[in-house]
């Protein structure tokens, strides 16, 4: 049976390309590329899939967003953003949550598909696994194979439309930024290893401290919430300043330091990454990375439903805010 990624090949186009050729959509393609896509497409004996040309005609109302962790401040700030400029574009919202289980993630993929949402979003960080991430971007081409859009906020590994958060840069502004208050000694509550984003964090902060001349930190791997900083912060050792790779991390550190009678920041100081909007009411307020996390969920969305046939990868820097959790060593 003739595919339409046969017909891409033949064509040497993209298959977003072939599919807005060959499924109706209303996107516009040059006139050349549309011959030579309708060329190779008789060439070959290719059929449109009736479903397909529905789906790119933009038939479907409906996104589907895919996140990890709803229970989690940083995913749902996210869907939120996403989810708002659905609602400018009269979209009706679906959304799953894959407990960072990715293989969850894949099947969501292939159910939507079935679906035939008109665009699909994926947020959350990937995983340290070549199999898993190519069996998810196989997902995705199929997908969009059949006219499907599609976009996410993490690492660009997928293929797709991304807005890739700077997560070792901003990593790395902190680190220098504590530095500069005179912390020498550190400990990292770096999450799980496999994780992308908490890999990628606790790199960007340990290779500042080191291009400082600084000691490397205590690195202390866990669970990527609020239970994993409270048992990690429990493992530090003669750290001046804790950072945790993400805020919720920060949260249970905070929460473990309390109950054992440490103060923060007189006897430790905690620092985070995100800027999750429940900080807002911490005491003490919470020195972090900020994200711009609903803006980056209406980018990403904005980008599943535009028209460009490339590509598009966006980087989000971070901004280090110092707050009350740090102090300023003599």
């Amino acid at each position: 049976m003739v595919t339409l990624e046969d017909v891409a090949r033949q064509a040497g186009v993209s298959l977003a390309t072939a599919s807005r050729v060959l499924n109706g959509s209303t996107r516009q393609v040059g006139a050349a590329l549309r011959a030579r896509v309708e060329q190779a497409a008789d060439e070959l004996g290719y059929r449109a899939n009736i479903a397909a040309q529905t789906l790119a005609r933009g038939a479907s109302n409906v996104i589907g967003i895919v996140v990890h962790d709803l229970t989690d401040p940083y995913f749902a700030a996210l869907a939120d953003g996403a989810m708002r400029a659905a609602t400018t574009e009269g979209l009706l919202v679906m959304v799953g949550t894959t407990h960072r289980d990715p293989e969850q993630e894949i099947a969501y993929v292939a159910t939507l598909n079935a679906q035939r949402v008109r665009a699909v979003l994926l947020v959350g960080s990937r995983v340290a696994d070549p199999a898993v991430t190519g069996r998810l971007r196989d997902e995705l081409a199929r997908y969009q194979a059949g006219g499907g859009r599609a976009a996410c906020v993490g690492q660009d590994l997928l293929g797709v439309d991304t807005v890739a958060p700077a997560n070792r840069q901003g990593a790395a502004e902190l680190a220098r930024a504590l530095a500069g208050l005179g912390h020498t000694r550190f400990a990292v509550l770096a999450g799980p290893p496999h994780l992308v984003t908490a890999a990628d964090r606790c790199a960007g902060f340990t290779e500042a401290l080191e291009e400082l001349g600084l000691p490397a930190p205590q690195v202390i791997n866990g669970p990527f919430d609020r239970d994993g900083g409270y048992a990690a912060a429990q493992q530090v050792v003669d750290a001046t300043c804790v950072f945790a790779v993400n805020d919720v991390m920060a949260v249970g550190a905070l929460a473990a330091y309390r109950e054992r009678g440490v103060r923060v920041p007189e006897d430790v100081s905690v620092a985070g990454f995100d800027d999750i909007v429940t900080l807002r009411d911490h005491v003490p307020a919470l020195t972090t990375v900020r994200l711009p996390l609903k803006d980056m969920g209406a980018r990403a969305l904005e980008l599943a439903l535009g028209e460009e046939d490339t590509v598009v990868v966006e980087q989000v820097a971070g901004e280090v805010v110092l707050r009350e959790s740090v102090r300023r060593l003599a």
